[in-house]
């Protein structure tokens, strides 16, 4: 086996690429192309792994590119994609173009080459609002934001390669991963990083949405089960701990675990339009426990906490917070 991952050099790319270097296997990490020879958070993995990895430099929105890169790979897990849903906003017709676009040329190019295996990364995103608690994979879609709708759109590009050409893709949906390296962007490194600049009143969104947080160990258990199953191919699969909590109880969560007294007060510019805020998600991971054996370890009240606390270890080393921008709002 020789595996691609398309956005290796992302929050869930890096750990996943060094999970599977770490297991013995064969790793080919796709990163965006930048003039400062960037790798992203490859770039802060041990030397160990980097001397292991075989790094191509390209733009998923190039077929050319993509194509190359695949030659020589047996499977793709594809996670290249823009996901910050604010910026989605503004810039709509760049989430098309990476997120459709490139994942058409993902599995365009796999069916060309004759790939083994295509996983393509989803979202809960996709679901909008949940109309029925928990979610199984057959609720309907709902693009909420031009992100969500996008994501829609690239899982559906997936899906027809399979029905239309028998290109063996499997469609892995995470729950809202959390963990080390996550941009500043989401929630949950938003509560620790204001919080552990010393911040006295931390700023945020809407408190009450719920969430089905994921660790990010347990989404890359879950990429690497999805891949190896034979069972998971033309199938769409959740991928969540089946815990739903609200962002304002995480917010409280968090400061319990570091001690701090919390005051929050709501940043008008970090407010979803209404009809576009997820207002609950919350997962039914029962077909990832029955088609592959996986469930998370993360799970519940105790395991939120525990990936919490490991969380917050990593944001709070002065080297690893100085990396992030903590007094001004990430889109």
């Amino acid at each position: 086996m020789k595996i691609l991952v398309t956005g290796a050099d992302g929050f869930i790319g890096s750990h996943l690429t060094e999970g599977l270097v770490r297991l013995g296997y064969n790793v080919k990490a796709f990163v965006y192309y930048n003039s400062f020879n960037s790798w992203g958070w490859l770039d802060h993995s041990p030397q160990e792994i980097k001397s292991q990895l075989d790094v191509f430099a390209g733009d998923i929105r190039d077929p050319y590119g993509v194509k190359e890169a695949m030659k020589g790979c047996t499977h793709v897990l594809h996670l290249a994609s823009l996901i910050a849903i604010p910026y989605s906003y503004h810039s709509p017709a760049t989430y098309v173009e990476t997120n459709i676009n490139g994942t058409l040329n993902v599995v365009q190019a796999a069916r060309e080459l004759g790939v083994e295996k295509v996983v393509h990364t989803s979202t809960s995103e996709v679901y909008g609002t949940a109309q029925y608690v928990p979610i199984d994979e057959n609720h309907p879609l709902q693009g909420q934001s031009p992100y969500s709708a996008s994501k829609i759109g690239a899982d559906q590009i997936a899906l027809s390669f399979y029905r239309s050409f028998d290109t063996p893709v499997a469609i892995i949906r995470p729950f809202n991963t959390y963990g080390p390296r996550q941009s500043a962007r989401a929630v949950i490194p938003t509560i620790i990083t204001q919080l552990a600049s010393g911040k006295e009143t931390i700023k945020l969104g809407a408190v009450s949405p719920t969430r089905d947080f994921n660790y990010v160990k347990d989404t890359v258990q879950g990429f690497i089960s999805i891949m190896n199953s034979p069972n998971s191919i033309g199938e769409v699969i959740n991928i969540g701990s089946n815990y739903e909590i609200s962002i304002g109880e995480t917010a409280e969560m968090i400061a319990d675990i570091m001690g701090i007294d919390l005051k929050i007060e709501t940043d008008e510019q970090r407010l979803r339009p209404e009809k576009s805020e997820v207002e609950r998600l919350w997962a039914d991971n029962r077909k990832a426990k029955e088609l592959l054996g996986w469930e998370p370890k993360y799970g519940g009240k105790e395991g939120f906490r525990r990936g919490l606390e490991e969380t917050i270890e990593w944001f709070t080393n002065p080297k690893n917070l100085s990396q992030y921008k903590a007094d001004v709002y990430n889109i």
